[in-house]
C-alpha cells in the first residue's frame, strides 16, 4: 500500500558488498536491525541531549530522543504511504555521529578541527561509523547498509554541494533525497523542540509561566486544556498542552506535505528527487510557530547561565584531550595509532573523541590529564 512516490525496497540500489536475500526480512528491515545492534547505537544512551544524567534520570539522552524521533517518523510515514522500514532505519541512525556533551561537544570538536583546516560534521561522521568503524562482519567493514539508508544519513538534514564534497558524489548531491529521508530532519525538530520544553520545565530552568509567555502556540493550547480540565494538576495540564503541540505539528506536516506533493505533481521517487526544493515541510503558519519555539529554547534554555559551567567543562575536556593526543599520539589505542599512519592525525583524534560517551571521555580526561568533573 505504498504511495507512488515512496521508495520501494525491491528497487533499492543495493549494498556496497552484495549479499544474498534474507528469507524473511527485506533489506531495509535488515538495515534497521544492523543499526540497533551497532555499538554506536548503544553508546547513544550515555550521550547528552541537553541535560546530563547527574541532574535527573528522567531527562532525555541521545538514545531516548532517537526512539521518540523513530515513533513520530513512523506515524507520519504511515499517513503519507511512505516506506516504514526505510523511515525507521533512518530515524534510528540519524544521531549516530553525535559526539559526547551534546551541542557543546559538537561545537568544541568542530573548533578543534577547524584549527587544523578541517571541520566536524555529525552526519558525515555517522557515515564513517556505518561504513568503516563498526566491525561486526567477517565479509566486509562497517554495516554494509543499502544505498538509500547511507544516502539518508548524509542528506536528511542538509544539502551538500557536489563541488565542495567530491568524495560524496555517489550520493546524488544534485538531487533531493526521497521523502523518507526528508521527513527525518522535521521529525527531529518536532521531537526535540517539545521534549526540551518538557525537560526544561523538569529541570526548573524554565517555568510554566515563562513557557506560556514565550511560546504563543503553547499558551493557546494550554488555555484550551485549562478550559477542559480546570481542576487537573498543573503538570498534567502542561503534559496535555505539550501533547496537543506535538499533534498539531505532526498533523500539519502530514497535510502540508500531501499538498506540496500534489502541487508538484510528484508521481515517483524520481519526481521527488528532481524537484527544485524539498517537498516535506510544515505550512507557513506552523513553520513560524516552530521557529518561535526554537528561538525561545535557545534564548531561555540552551544559553541559560546555569548551563554555562557544564558547557565550559565540555569544551575544556574536548580541547585538552584533542591537544594531548595530537602531542602524544602514542597514548592513543593501538587501532587508532594504526589509522594515524594512513590518515591525518587530527581526523583520527577527532574520530576517537566523537565516538566516546560522556562518562568515558571524563574518565579519560581524569586519567590522562588529572581532570575532575565539575
Amino acid at each position: 500500500m505504498l504511495a507512488p512516490y515512496a521508495v520501494r525496497v525491491e528497487e533499492s540500489r543495493g549494498r556496497r558488498h552484495p549479499e544474498p536475500a534474507h528469507p524473511y526480512r527485506n533489506d531495509f528491515q535488515r538495515d534497521r536491525d544492523r543499526v540497533v545492534h551497532a555499538r554506536a547505537f548503544r553508546r547513544l544512551e550515555s550521550k547528552t541531549q541537553v541535560f546530563t544524567r547527574r541532574h535527573s534520570d528522567h531527562f532525555r539522552n541521545r538514545l531516548t530522543h532517537t526512539i521518540e524521533v523513530s515513533q513520530i517518523s513512523r506515524t507520519i510515514a504511515a499517513a503519507l504511504g511512505l516506506n516504514l522500514d526505510l523511515v525507521e532505519a533512518l530515524a534510528l541512525a540519524h544521531d549516530l555521529g553525535h559526539p559526547p556533551f551534546g551541542h557543546a561537544g559538537e561545537q568544541a570538536l568542530d573548533a578543534a578541527m577547524r584549527a587544523h583546516g578541517s571541520f566536524f560534521d555529525h552526519n558525515l561522521h555517522a557515515l564513517r561509523i556505518v561504513e568503516d568503524f563498526e566491525s561486526r562482519y567477517a565479509a566486509f567493514r562497517g554495516l554494509n547498509l543499502t544505498f538509500e539508508v547511507r544516502e539518508g544519513i548524509v542528506k536528511h538534514s542538509r544539502d551538500y554541494r557536489a563541488q565542495d564534497f567530491p568524495d560524496l558524489a555517489e550520493y546524488l548531491l544534485e538531487q533531493r533525497p526521497p521523502l523518507e529521508a526528508q521527513l527525518i530532519d522535521l521529525t527531529d525538530e518536532i521531537a526535540y523542540n517539545t521534549a526540551d520544553l518538557d525537560d526544561g520545565l523538569e529541570s526548573r530552568l524554565l517555568t510554566l509561566r515563562r513557557i506560556r509567555d514565550g511560546v504563543e502556540v503553547f499558551d493557546r493550547l494550554y488555555r484550551e486544556v485549562q478550559k477542559k480540565y480546570p481542576g487537573a494538576p498543573e503538570k498534567l495540564k502542561f503534559n496535555e498542552a505539550l501533547k496537543r503541540l506535538i499533534d498539531r505539528m505532526v498533523t500539519d506536516l502530514i497535510e502540508n506535505t500531501r499538498v506540496r506533493v500534489a502541487a508538484a505533481g510528484a508521481q515517483s521517487v524520481e519526481d521527488v528527487r528532481r524537484h527544485p526544493e524539498r517537498l516535506a515541510a510544515f505550512s507557513h503558519a506552523v513553520e513560524a510557530e516552530r521557529r518561535a519555539a526554537k528561538e525561545f529554547l535557545y534564548q531561555s534554555l540552551y544559553f541559560s547561565p546555569r548551563l554555562d559551567p557544564e558547557k565550559q567543562q565540555a569544551e575544556r575536556v574536548i580541547r585538552e584531550l584533542f591537544e594531548h593526543w595530537l602531542a602524544r599520539p602514542e597514548t592513543l589505542p593501538a587501532g587508532y595509532q594504526e589509522k594515524a599512519r594512513q590518515e591525518p592525525l587530527p581526523r583520527v583524534v577527532c574520530d576517537y573523541i566523537a565516538g566516546m560517551t560522556d562518562p568515558f571521555i571524563v574518565k579519560q580526561h581524569r586519567k590522562l590529564l588529572g581532570g575532575k568533573q565539575g
